[in-house]
């Protein structure tokens, strides 16, 4: 598989979750995955090298799992060893999976991130990967193959009809009221349609992880 077939069945899912509120840039995703496998896809989709860890199952993976070798930095130095990987049923499942990890407080840093590179790096500094040059290569790939083109794709597909920018307003209300945020121009952009695409993503994965 080349690379330009790697990034052209990789972008139309993570394209989709990123218009469904996902926090990760498309950029910064479809470099992570190449990083990640080396521009294979493989039959179990862990395009991003999540681990069993003490995760349970959910709607996105169902507990299966395969044994691969990997290799960790520990103390500096580069060690090889084995772990147990997340199997999924398709790559759509691996990104909404994904994407419920995002949500830990752990990776608030990713979640707010301005920028593709911003968000490189908060991936990093969050312990996504213990390699230290991990931010570095991911946005190293964004240039390399001109990813950024797929987050504007990803933004001028994004509409929004008047229902939902009134729930929108709706939840921010909420998060103002419960304190979960304090700053009043976040209802006021929502009240003048005037969120950006990141700030709309935050949002929502704000309400998730604080529901009523």
């Amino acid at each position: 598989m080349t690379r330009t077939e790697f990034f052209a069945t990789l972008a139309p899912h993570a394209i989709r979750a990123r218009k469904e509120g996902s926090p990760l840039f498309v950029s910064v995703r479809l470099a992570q995955n190449l990083l990640e496998t080396g521009g294979k896809i493989h039959s179990w989709n862990n395009l991003g090298g999540i681990k069993v860890g003490s995760g349970k199952p959910n709607e996105w993976w169902d507990g299966s799992y395969v044994k691969k070798g990997t290799w960790e930095v520990v103390n500096g130095q580069k060690v090889d060893t084995t772990a147990a990987f997340r199997a999924y049923k398709s790559i759509y499942h691996f990104y909404r999976d994904q994407d419920l990890l995002f949500q830990n407080k752990r990776y608030e840093r990713v979640r707010a991130a301005k920028t593709p590179e911003e968000q490189a790096e908060a991936l990093r500094l969050c312990g996504y990967a213990t390699d230290p040059e991990y931010g570095l290569k991911i946005c190293n790939i964004i240039s390399m193959y001109n990813l950024k083109k797929y987050d504007q794709e990803a933004d001028n597909k994004m509409q929004l009809s008047n229902y939902q920018w009134q729930r929108i307003e709706t939840g921010v209300k909420s998060l103002l009221d419960r304190k979960i945020i304090s700053d009043q121009g976040w209802l006021e952009k929502a009240q003048k349609r005037t969120l950006t695409r990141d700030e709309l993503a935050w949002l929502t994965f704000e309400l998730v992880a604080n529901p009523r």
